[in-house]
Formats: C-alpha cells, structure tokens, sequence
C-alpha cells in the first residue's frame, strides 16, 4: 500500500515534469500524459480503499515514515500515512481530478498555452494529494503552500486579462494571512513537544504536555489556515474572484482539492482542538453558511453562484466539525465534492456553448442540452438537500449534530436555527439557477440558436459525477468508517484528557429525527418559493427586490467586504508603503546621500591637502635635490686631467688656509 501511495503521489508530479519542459512538442500537447496520469493514480487508490473496506476497521491504520532533517536536538521526519480518511479522499480527488483532466480536453481545446494547463493541473493535484498523504505538520505545511502556489497559478492562467491576474493575487494574498497564523501554531506544537508527526503529537497532547490556553491557542491558530484555504469568514473574499480561472479550474478548487484542504486539515487534526476552539469553528462555520447563502440569492453570474454555494457548503462543514459531528462533517465534504464538481462542470458545459456567464443571456437550454440540463439538476437536488440525493444524508448529518449540541447546550442553538436557514436559501438559490438558465424562454435568441450539447469527453464526465451525486445513498459504512477519534485514545498515562466534542445518545436520536424532517420542510420550502417566483411567476423578484432595496443591496455587494477591506487593510497597507516610502527616500537615502556629500567634500580637502601639501613637501625636495645634482653635474665632466687639476686646486686651497 506504501508503494501505491508513493506512486499516486509521483505521478502528476512526473506528469508536470514532461509538460512543462516537452508537452508543447509532444503529439496533442501532451494532454494524455497528464490525464492518463490522473486515472492511473485513481486505479492505484482503489486496492487502498478496497483494503481499507475489507479489514472494515475504524482503527485501520499504515506509516511509513523517513527521517528528513537531523540536527542532533531536532530531528524532523517526513512520512506516509494511511488510514480511512486517506483511502477515501484519495479516490475522492483522484477521480474528481481525473474527469476534470478529461472534461478539460474539451473545453480548453482552442488555448494558447494548452500544455502549460495541464502541467499546472498535474501540480494542483500532486500537491493535494501530498497534502493527504503526509504524516505531520511539517509536511502537510509544505503541500499546504504547495496548493496556494498552483491555485495561484490557474486562477490567473489567463493572466493577460487584468481580472484573473488580480484575482489570482487576491486569492494568494488572502491565503497568506491564514498561513501565517497557522504557522504561528505548529510552532507552538513543536516547540512545546519538540515533535511534527501527527500520532505523537496526539500523544503528547494527551499526556498532558501541551494544555489549557496554550493548547486552544494552537488550535485556533492553525484553524485560521483553515479559514484562509475553506473560504471562511471572515477570509472568504479570494473564492468568489476565483471565478476568473478556466471553469474546470473552478471545479478542481472548489470540489476536491483547495477548499477541501481545509476542511480535511481540521478532520485530520480533530483531536487537538479543545472545546473552546470547536466552538470557534463551529460559530465562524454558522457565519460563513448564512451569509455566503443571502449574497447568492441575488447573484447573476452562473459561477458566481456555484461560488458563494461553494463558500456556504463549506460553512455546514466547519459547523459539523466544531459541533462534534466529525463524521458528518467529512461525510459533506466528500458529497459536496461530487455534486459540486458536477455543477461546476455543468455550468462550464453551459458556458461553452451560449459563451456567456449571465443567466440573463441564457433560459430555455434545457431543450438544446438535455444531458447537462439532467445532470445540472442532479447536482441542484443533491446541494438542496433533496432526499434520496447525496447531500440530503451529510446535510442531515450536520443539522442533526448542530441540534444535538444546541439541545445540549441551549445557549448556542442559534447554530441550528441559522444553519438550517442556510439550507433552507441553498434551496432556493440553485432552482433559482435552473430555472434561469435551462427553463422558460430564450432572453438571448442569438446565442440560443448558437447553442448546442457539449461534446463526449465533456459529458462523460457530468453522467459519472451524477451517479456519485445519486449513488452516496449507499455510502451508509462510512460512519462506520469515520468514526470520531477521541483524545484518549493516545494516552500513555493515566491523565486527564480532554474531550474533543460532545456525543449524548440520550438526545442523539431525538436529534436526528428533529434534523430529518427539518431539513426536508426547510429545503421543500426553499424549492417551492423559488419556483413561484421564476417557474409560475406567481410572485416578482423584481417587485421584492425594490421593496426590500436596502437588504437586496446589501447581498448584492457582498456586505460591502472588498470596500471595507479596501479602505482599511489595502488602504492602511498602501498608506504605510507610502510612509516608508517617504522614510526610505527622505531619511534612509537621506542619511546615505549626506553620508555620500561628506565623504565626497571630505575626500576632496583630503585630495587638496595631498597635492599642495604632501606632493608639494615631496616636489620640494626633489626640485632642491635636482638643483644641486644640477650643479653637479657641471663639474662631472668625465676627463681625468680636469679631475686632476681641481683635486690639485683644492689642495692649494686648503694649504692657505691652514697658513692663516
């Protein structure tokens, strides 16, 4: 199984490599390289599910670890884990990914940079599903990145356009904030335990040696990365934006990989978050749901709508978790990757053939493209929470466990009520949709007529993602599967450890059957209101709008979070590189540049001193030196007699003058 793992992990990273040095010379770009990567490295993860099913443990479990990094006191290792969590999100992303791979040979057929697409597919992928695959902290920080640099690099693949390229920094930007926060608590992990890997720091945790605040603190912390990469509240302004990639990248984001990160992050780190931090996820989740599901209501753009759906989706996820309900938490996670891939596929579908984004430029499409129209729909019922579909099971799942907790704890049941709100407009918001693009009348006759059915390798892969978005229903073993850990459970002492979320059997039941029907009427409630107003006509959204203009307003510009953000954070960003701006050039360069005028008057006077001074001491003497050698050489005539004559010159001279 370590050596599956290996190689489902090598794969897109071999497939990048041929891409994006050889793909443009390789026979139709190489995009089979990349696609039939991705579905080699799904038949690898199906023998580690089938393992995983048939030993049917919830306790199933296999690591291979290497040591990394060894400075004598510190020593990091980098390793393989496996367990059920790991063998269902494989399958979970490399299947997504690979009919992403194939629906993407249809779609981007005509791009420019067709290879360099499917080498940043490929890179997306491998570092997903390292992210899945690492043992610790220290290696899923590392794909953690890895993930933000590829989404970096698809969402602003058409960079050409000023949109994509903002859009692309935004999203990296944003995702950096969480990043440093969940930096900040890994630290606090290791330097408190001195240890990554995720089993001994579970250990370590529950022997006592990481607690109390300090321990809430890491988990909030590292929970933050989560915000960032799942969209969260009060982070979720880089996803909407994101809509400016291809629409397959769209998809890859939003269904299996990115926005899973998150979610997945905390599920595999469940253990460590004390009760106040589950609270934490639980009411920022609640926030997230509520409001990304209002600002969708009045959204006109196709993808933006699947976007903020995809935001509040995530939101019912962060409740299930930080209301304990673990399972139901991932079990949504990995529905919605299915039904989400699905839509978002089916809007690219749409997209490709009216070439337009605007629901106001579609309707009436169901006649032209029947296979997207159904499977759309499919996608519609299972999001909504339309049982028997997909998400009507994990959606239960959650609202039950939100229930359980506000029963238990009554001051927090508004997590229930407003939850259930947010299935509720879920409802509403997607048959919103489908009626808009695919029932009535044509509002755009010309490109109406332009419409067509995509082609094959674009619809395979909405028939597959649809019979998941139906075919979860017998998905009934992974609460069997996906049990809660429980901290204990890693104790190597007999301390006091702390629970990770509640579980009561006496409202459980109560709970569940409250959920059940609550989220049937809610979800029923939201599709017939919808399909009174852009079905039957019966009521105008146009007339609601006006007289509710100021709520209509505020969904519609997203409660004001860009502007807001503009004027703080960007504007008190741009205004401090201002300032330091001015500090460099007025106070830094300043000093330099007076520094620079001293030295230079001073190196002057040095100079002046040296040439008058010090060179005229010097010319001095050798101008008197060659005065006298001057006159020397007068009498330096090179004729012995002279010699003779002046040596008997100056004996006479000198016997007169001993005589007085």
């Amino acid at each position: 199984m370590i050596t599956n793992a290996i190689l489902i992990l090598l794969l897109p990273l071999l497939a990048f490599t041929i891409q994006i040095f050889i793909g443009k010379r390789l026979p139709r770009k190489g995009d089979w390289v990349s696609t039939g990567a991705m579905f080699l490295a799904f038949f690898l993860a199906v023998p580690i599910l089938i393992q995983a099913l048939s030993s049917y443990d919830p306790n199933f479990k296999i690591t291979q670890s290497w040591e990394w990094i060894n400075f004598g006191a510190v020593n990091v290792t980098f390793g393989i884990h496996i367990d059920n969590l790991t063998a269902i999100m494989l399958i979970v992303v490399t299947l997504i990914s690979s009919l992403i791979h194939l629906y993407s040979i249809g779609y981007m057929h005509d791009d420019p940079r067709y290879n360099r697409y499917f080498a940043y597919l490929s890179i997306f992928s491998f570092s997903m599903l390292g992210l899945i695959l690492v043992d610790g902290f220290f290696g899923i920080y590392i794909f953690w990145e890895l993930v933000g640099l590829s989404s970096y690099l698809l969402i602003g693949f058409w960079f050409e356009k000023n949109s994509a390229a903002n859009a692309a920094k935004k999203a990296f930007i944003t995702n950096r904030i969480g990043d440093v926060a969940m930096f900040a608590g890994i630290l606090i992990i290791f330097t408190t335990l001195g240890v990554f890997n995720f089993e001994e720091v579970f250990r370590g945790i529950a022997d006592g040696q990481l607690s109390g605040g300090l321990l809430t603190a890491a988990g909030i912390l590292i929970f933050m990365g989560a915000v960032g990469k799942s969209a969260q509240f009060p982070l979720h302004v880089w996803l909407p934006d994101a809509m400016e990639g291809p629409t397959p990248v769209s998809a890859l984001i939003h269904a299996a990989t990115m926005v899973a990160a998150g979610v997945y992050m905390v599920g595999r780190t469940f253990v460590i978050y004390t009760a106040d931090a589950l609270l934490v996820i639980a009411y920022i989740g609640t926030i997230t749901a509520f409001m990304a599901a209002t600002i969708a209501l009045v959204q006109k753009d196709i993808k933006r709508v699947l976007a903020y759906s995809t935001v509040s989706q995530l939101g019912f996820m962060m409740v299930g978790l930080g209301t304990g309900g673990y399972t139901a938490g991932l079990f949504h996670l990995i529905t919605h990757a299915f039904f989400k891939a699905l839509l978002f596929l089916g809007s690219g579908s749409v997209i490709h053939a009216v070439h337009s984004q605007e629901m106001d430029d579609m309707g009436g499409l169901r006649k032209k493209m029947p296979i997207t129209f159904w499977t759309f729909l499919i996608g519609t019922l299972a999001i909504s929470g339309v049982p028997p579909f997909s998400g009507f099971w994990s959606k239960d799942a959650i609202l039950a466990s939100a229930l359980e907790f506000g029963m238990v704890n009554p001051t927090h049941m508004v997590i229930f009520v407003v939850t259930l709100l947010a299935a509720g407009m879920t409802g509403f918001y997607m048959l919103r949709a489908v009626y808009l693009t695919f029932g009535g009348e044509p509002r755009d006759k010309k490109k109406f007529d332009h419409a067509h059915e995509s082609p094959l390798v674009m619809t395979i892969p909405l028939c597959v993602l649809a019979l998941f978005a139906v075919g979860t229903i017998w998905w009934g073993w992974l609460e069997h599967l996906l049990t809660k850990p429980e901290l204990s459970s890693y104790a190597s002492s007999g301390v006091q450890v702390l629970e990770a979320g509640g579980g009561h059997p006496d409202v459980a039941h109560t709970a569940h059957k409250i959920a059940m029907f609550s989220s049937i009427a809610i979800a029923g409630l939201g599709i017939l209101l919808s399909t009174l107003v852009y079905h039957w006509k019966k009521i105008s959204a146009e007339a609601w709008g006006r007289r509710l203009k100021p709520i209509y307003t505020l969904f519609w510009n997203k409660y004001y979070f860009d502007e807001l953000y503009g004027a703080t954070v960007i504007a008190g960003t741009l205004f401090i590189s201002k300032i330091s701006s001015l500090f460099d050039m007025k106070v830094i360069d300043g000093f330099v540049n007076a520094v620079a005028r001293i030295t230079t008057r001073f190196a002057f006077g040095n100079g002046r001193f040296d040439i008058k001074i010090i060179d005229g001491m010097v010319n001095l003497v050798a101008r008197v030196i060659g005065f006298f050698g001057a006159q020397l050489r007068t009498i330096q005539t090179g004729r012995v007699q002279n010699y003779i004559l002046m040596a008997l010159a100056a004996v006479v001279i000198l016997f007169i003058i001993q005589q007085f």
